[in-house]
């Protein structure tokens, strides 16, 4: 069963279909699975092999098309009804002679579309070059144009139910970011504190369990701190090391990343300061967000506290959040650095990380908000320090 009402449904896929009207399509193809998810409520691991979800201007109802043996999770897990849910024979995986986008194909042939206006997810992680291309040579008086990030955007502001679910996916993140912090000890292999938390984001609480993230746990050890998305080993942790941690909690596909840094001993002056200035500036931006501002502004108020201590930083310090698949929780869409015009608005969320990342090491102090009616609210409560451990 879909986690929404049906009229929820309904309201996202109405929004949808106003974005593309104003990108002059008829018809979405859409590919990525958050985006699947969001429209439908389809849930599956099954994004692996070509799944789709059509939505036409002319119809209330999107299609699904997917394997054939992923029908009955579309079934089982959707707010579509089953005329709607279409599965192509297992002979199109992976094969040299078929494809599911000429499955599609016939699909448009049947419904009369074969000479709209189609968007496409041109830019989405599951969808290929060859999808784009195999879809173009069977329909060749369809009118291509690249539909990616309209459902995103769509996504960008979220419901009262869809916040409810981040803010349990960060009552997730708290006990995972706690864990790490007691787990982590001089001589515990990263490999170990890892399973940890990979233990405490499954278990969730005892009133919700939590569901697989998008993006990994992230445990930064040493000069590895300097580097954001490197993975853990299986190497000890070490007496005198920074240790960042960076990882979030899910439910039901919801997010609330965090960011918290972590040292073993008796820090070096240079990173009590380095920690003071990221917190500092997290503080005078959290301040800031109301609706009305926009996202370079919020990114300014960052920078020019930042160069006060001759700081600079060459990444954006935020970006939307919320449903995510592997392997992002990011919506690319709006994004916290200088040219992002766009306006911020009651109910988005955003995951505000205005670390630093210097050859050395790095330190991670981050936030999830929801903005409200003139403020932002964090959706977690971890203490904003760099934490000592002895």
């Amino acid at each position: 069963m879909a986690h929404f009402e049906l009229s929820e449904y309904v309201l996202r896929i109405n929004n949808t279909k106003k974005k593309m009207q104003e990108y002059g399509i008829d018809v979405l193809v859409i590919s990525d699975p958050a985006n699947i998810n969001y429209l439908s409520g389809y849930d599956g691991w099954s994004f692996y092999v070509p799944q789709y979800l059509v939505l036409s201007i002319d119809r209330d109802e999107p299609i699904w098309v997917g394997r054939f043996m992923d029908t009955a999770g579309a079934i089982i897990t959707s707010c579509i009804s089953e005329d709607n849910i279409f599965g192509y024979p297992d002979d199109y995986v992976q094969s040299c002679e078929k494809h599911p986008m000429e499955f599609v194909a016939s699909l448009f042939e049947k419904y009369h579309w074969s000479n709209k206006n189609v968007g496409l997810e041109l830019d989405a992680y599951y969808f290929t070059a060859k999808s784009a291309s195999i879809f173009e040579r069977s329909l060749p008086n369809a009118k291509v144009k690249d539909g990616t990030n309209i459902v995103n955007w769509v996504r960008a502001i979220k419901s009262f139910t869809e916040i409810q679910y981040m803010k349990e996916a960060a009552k997730i993140t708290e006990k995972a970011i706690q864990i790490a912090i007691d787990k982590v000890e001089p001589g515990v292999r990263q490999c170990d504190v890892i399973a940890h938390i990979y233990n405490t984001q499954i278990k969730g609480t005892e009133d919700y369990g939590g569901d697989y993230t998008a993006i990994c746990p992230f445990l930064l050890t040493g000069v590895n701190s300097s580097a954001p998305h490197v993975t853990w080993s299986d190497k000890p942790i070490q007496n005198n090391e920074i240790v960042v941690m960076e990882l979030s909690g899910a439910r039901l596909h919801y997010h609330s990343p965090l960011a918290r840094t972590l040292y073993l001993g008796t820090p070096p002056d240079e990173l009590i300061s380095l920690s003071n200035i990221v917190i500092e500036g997290l503080y005078k931006v959290l301040d800031f967000i109301r609706p009305g501002v926009t996202c370079e502004e919020i990114e300014a108020v960052w920078r020019n506290n930042a160069l006060k201590y001759n700081i600079t930083k060459d990444s954006r310090i935020g970006y939307s959040v919320g449903l995510g698949y592997p392997p992002d929780f990011g919506e690319h869409t709006l994004s916290l650095r200088p040219g992002d015009k766009t306006i911020i608005k009651e109910n988005m969320t955003i995951h505000i990380i205005p670390s630093i990342w210097l050859r050395k090491w790095g330190v991670e102090i981050s936030e999830t908000i929801s903005v409200t009616a003139n403020s932002a609210n964090s959706l977690a409560s971890v203490p904003r320090e760099l934490i000592l451990k002895a």
